[in-house]
Order: C-alpha cells, then structure tokens, then sequence
C-alpha cells in the first residue's frame, strides 16, 4: 500500500446525531479532563491514569472491527512505509533538535544538561522508560484512537491534524507552564502529520520519544517533570 493510498483514507459521511455525540465526548476526554487534572479536581498521579486510559483505549481499538490493528504498530504500509517516514522524521529532527539546543544555551544556559550531568541515573532511567511507559501510551491515545475516532468529526485532513495537536497541547496544561503547551502543540503537529503519512504508531512513537528524550537531555524537562510524580 503506497503513503498516497495510506493519507487519502476518507470517513464514511456520519449523521449529525452521530456528530454531536463525538463533539462532546472529544470535549471531555480532551479538553474537561486535563482541566480537571490540571486544577487538582481530579487529584491521580499522572503516568497511572495514563496507563489505565490507555489499557481501555487500546482494547476497544483491537476489538473495533473499523479500525486497522497495524495501526498499532508498523501501519497498514508495513515496514516500507515506516521505514521511508523514520528517515524523513530523523532529518527534520535534525534541523529541529538543533536549534531548540541552541535556544536553550542562549536563553537558559544554567538549565543546559542539568539532569544528565546532576541526576545522572534519573536521566539513564527516563531515557529507558520514557519511551515505554509515556510515549507509546500517548501515542495510542491522542494518535491511533483520536484519529480514528474523530475523523468524521475532523474529516479534512489538516483539520484532522490540527485537532490533534490542540488536544495534545491542552493536555499538557496539567504540568502548568506555558512552555510545555507550546511546545508539545508544535510536538502535536509533527506527530499528527507524520501518523496522518503513514498510520504508524511505531513512526510516530520513535519521533515523539527522540524530541522528548532530547527535551529531558538538553534541560528542558523540569517543565514537564513536576505534574508526573505528584499523587
């Protein structure tokens, strides 16, 4: 199946119904429930919640007859697919990486490589785990089963995009500074687009975790850290 097949999949025209159901279970899966999280009106350690949400999420995929289990890892493209997608997302990260490196010495020197070089094996330890238990689990939820679910909500393809990012963005209101909300909707529009190309949460998985390990590695992780151990 060639990326042109994969990116042009359109949804089936859903009744307004329908429609308005999904707008407001999308509204307080991704919008009340970080707010709520984020407020302390649903005070849960963060990192469970988010394996539990993505456990459920993830059995009604696999048992929904609409959706492309492949999805859940290489795509229906197979590894052709991912492959040429991880190549492209390995160039941009180049680009891109390096010039959040270079702001981050510029604007905040004294935060360059603090955790490595002062929490050494806190940072060994994430940069195992965090891919595992943060970013694959996200990427299930705000990826594979937001796309799939609200596409007929988001039927354009940008728009699509774009709600996923936003939704992705609001989420991280739960660690409480605009820094990880800019920067995780920018994060959220990579990430979409690049599941949009090739409906691979293994792709999109590999991006997320080389921005976010790079983020905790370059000094920025101490503005999405806090919110994670709270209980």
């Amino acid at each position: 199946m060639s990326e042109a097949s994969i990116a042009s999949t359109t949804p089936v025209q859903a009744s307004p119904g329908r429609l308005a159901r999904l707008a407001v279970e999308f509204g307080v899966l991704f919008g009340a429930v970080p707010v709520l999280l984020a407020t302390d009106l649903i005070n849960a350690p963060l990192i469970p919640v988010l394996l539990a949400l993505t456990a459920a999420i993830f059995v009604l995929l696999v048992r929904d007859s609409t959706f492309d289990r492949r999805c859940l890892w290489l795509g229906p493209g197979g590894w052709s697919i991912t492959r040429g997608e991880l190549r492209r997302c390995l160039l941009w990260f180049a680009v891109l990486g390096g010039a959040l490196s270079v702001l981050v010495v510029i604007f905040m020197p004294e935060r360059w490589l603090s955790l490595p070089r002062e929490k050494t094996t806190l940072w060994a330890i994430i940069m195992v785990a965090y891919p595992v238990f943060s970013v694959y689990p996200q990427e299930v939820v705000w990826r594979a089963f937001l796309h799939h679910r609200y596409r007929q909500l988001f039927p354009g393809r940008w728009s699509l995009i774009a709600a996923s990012a936003v939704a992705f963005g609001v989420m991280h209101v739960v660690f409480e500074n605009w820094i990880a909300v800019v920067l995780t909707l920018m994060g959220g529009v990579l990430f979409a687009y690049t599941y949009e190309r090739s409906r691979s949460t293994l792709a999109v998985s590999v991006e997320h975790a080389l921005y976010g390990c790079l983020v905790f590695t370059i000094g920025l992780g101490w503005f999405f850290y806090g919110g994670a151990v709270r209980g």
